[in-house]
């Protein structure tokens, strides 16, 4: 709206230098170089450790989404217990922990048992001193023959595959449609709930009547 009391004219900005403030983009390749020696600089600071740590497979919420399967923020307590891995040992050795999130399907439960397994299974973890071998601590051969692969340590897990144990239900699995729809056939079945006692009621004494005329 214009400014009235004394009918001053709005002061329009149209002097602006906005050539001096476009934001361009030209560092793009020069960004992701930068972003790929990062990564390479860190994965070989924490060597042999892995750079990420190990994530569930989960799947997305909503009916929308939920076909999808991605990474979640960390095994929950009873897939910790199921594979045989305690809760207070499992983030030191590259495994994420989410007690708020709970298992609402054995599939995805088994799904996750499995992936922890096949991550102990490959874990090769060294001795904090040398020579001070503990249990459950690589052999000597183990260690330097993890030396010598590091990548392949690094990256014997991925952080989210397709699993055998979570699959789509194909269209002709699905059980048939209900004839006339899903919607009338509750909305019925509440109907006949609600009148059964009246219609009880009403049977009976048309019944009643019917052997009264008779008579």
């Amino acid at each position: 709206m214009a400014i009235k009391h004394n009918q001053q004219i709005p002061h329009n900005h149209f002097r602006k230098d906005w050539q001096r403030r476009v934001r361009v983009h030209f560092d793009q390749p020069g960004r992701k170089l930068r972003r790929r020696n990062a990564r390479l600089a860190k994965a070989s600071a924490v060597a042999p450790r892995p750079v990420d740590k190990l994530r569930p497979i989960v799947r997305c919420p909503t009916i929308r989404y939920n076909r999808r399967v991605r990474a979640g923020r960390g095994f929950t307590l009873e897939e910790l217990k199921e594979a045989g891995i305690p809760r207070k040992l499992a983030p030191t050795i590259g495994i994420s922990v989410d007690p708020r999130r709970q298992n609402l399907s054995t599939e995805s439960l088994a799904a996750n048992v499995a992936r922890l397994k096949e991550y102990r299974a490959r874990l090769i973890l060294f001795p904090r001193k040398l020579g001070q071998h503990k249990q459950g601590d690589a052999s000597k051969e183990e260690v330097s023959a993890a030396k010598d692969t590091v990548t392949s340590v690094k990256r014997s897990l991925p952080i989210v595959h397709a699993d055998t144990t979570i699959k789509e239900i194909k269209k002709s699995d699905m059980p048939a449609p209900i004839e006339g729809g899903a919607y009338r056939k509750l909305r019925d079945a509440r109907s006949e709930a609600r009148l059964a006692g009246k219609r009880e009621k009403r049977a009976k004494d048309k019944a009643e009547e019917a052997a009264a005329a008779k008579k």
